[in-house]
């Protein structure tokens, strides 16, 4: 027993790993890019999640809502399917292309769906998220764990670089990769818990640990936000959907409600940002995330890296032209690009924001 190695010399204290690369002229690249940077930072995960999202990855089923889907057993698959018929309209469905790799011994039923709904919705993307909301709550066995158009969440248990090639990510072209390499503290590592979190076109990839989990969770449930999986990201996730989405703040606004500034900086403010501030942290007090964390958030158009309000979780961004890169380590995004116009580390709550030039996303 003595050659045991003692547990501190596991445990990386600043893990896990994030990385992302977006293309703001629309410029698409493999995923052997994003496998690339994350591999960098292997000693951040310990093999027990890692996970991509790829954005313009299906141009000819654009207008289809993507379900990426995991099942248990071929009952669950069944209950889904069942489910799905009676609701959509499945324009195509496929088992999600895989390769045999050594370190992943044994992984779920990995299926994708192309869906429109068969009936007109007031709101068609909330209708999108209840129907996810109850295949994971209520079909058993049963996970949605990607819903958003011309994109899609590859993950599961592994180290990132591992689930990369499992999955042929370098057979996809994406102009917007993120990436994830877990080392879970506080809950198991299983294939649904593993970064990055999906709903509609938002994919979240988090370092850290939110300790207001409980009371983010119990605010979401008052606008039908089920938590389901047991790992604090989820609420990251339908926080941003409710407070952009759904509420309409900007990625500035919502920033400064999930990292929000302290009380006494507010005091310091002038007047008017003073008062605006103040109505904010208390209109949102159910939304702040406590505890440390470095954070990025995608959707179809935009990139945001976010830190704690005191930085406890590291986070680096740099530019190359028109690409803009966000890791936990400089050294993930030279890897992949060695010649930088810019690197910087952003301010403790500070936003970084990449968007998608408007001409790209109309074509």
């Amino acid at each position: 027993m003595f050659d045991l190695i003692p547990d501190k010399d596991y445990r990386v204290p600043s893990a896990c790993a994030v990385s992302g690369i977006m293309n703001q002229d629309g410029k698409k690249i493999s995923g052997r890019n994003i496998i690339d940077s994350i591999a960098v930072m292997h000693e951040r995960s310990n093999g027990l999640g890692g996970g991509f999202a790829a954005y313009g990855i299906y141009p000819e089923l654009q207008d289809f809502y993507a379900f990426h889907m995991m099942f248990e057993n071929e009952s669950g698959k069944k209950a889904a399917e069942d489910y799905l018929n009676e609701e959509y309209i499945i324009e195509k469905t496929e088992i999600i292309p895989t390769r045999p790799h050594e370190n992943i011994l044994s992984n779920p039923i990995l299926q994708r769906y192309f869906v429109l709904p068969k009936k007109q919705h007031e709101d068609e993307k909330d209708f999108i998220v209840r129907s996810v909301m109850f295949i994971n709550a209520n079909i058993k066995d049963a996970f949605v764990f990607s819903s958003g158009k011309n994109m899609g969440i590859f993950k599961g248990v592994g180290y990132p670089e591992d689930i990369g090639e499992f999955f042929r990510l370098e057979e996809y072209q994406a102009y917007m990769w993120t990436s994830h390499g877990r080392f879970p503290t506080n809950s198991a590592g299983w294939w649904g818990g593993a970064h990055p979190f999906g709903l509609l076109d938002w994919a979240v990839v988090h370092n850290g640990e939110i300790s207001s989990y409980g009371i983010n969770k119990r605010y979401l449930q008052n606008f039908d936000y089920k938590c389901t999986l047991s790992t604090d990201t989820e609420v990251i996730t339908y926080l941003i959907d409710l407070l952009i989405r759904k509420h309409g703040l900007s990625f500035e606004l919502a920033s400064k409600v999930l990292s929000a500034p302290f009380w006494n900086d507010i005091e310091r403010m002038p007047e008017e940002e003073k008062n605006f501030y103040t109505s904010l942290r208390i209109t949102y007090a159910s939304a702040l995330l406590n505890g440390p964390f470095g954070i990025i958030v995608t959707n179809s158009e935009y990139m945001m890296g976010l830190t704690d309000r005191i930085k406890l979780r590291p986070l680096v961004a740099a530019t190359k032209g028109k690409t803009l890169y966000l890791s936990s380590e400089e050294a993930a995004i030279r890897e992949i690009c060695s010649d930088l116009d810019k690197v910087w580390s952003p301010k403790a709550g500070e936003p970084v924001i990449g968007k998608i030039a408007t001409t790209v996303q109309s074509t």
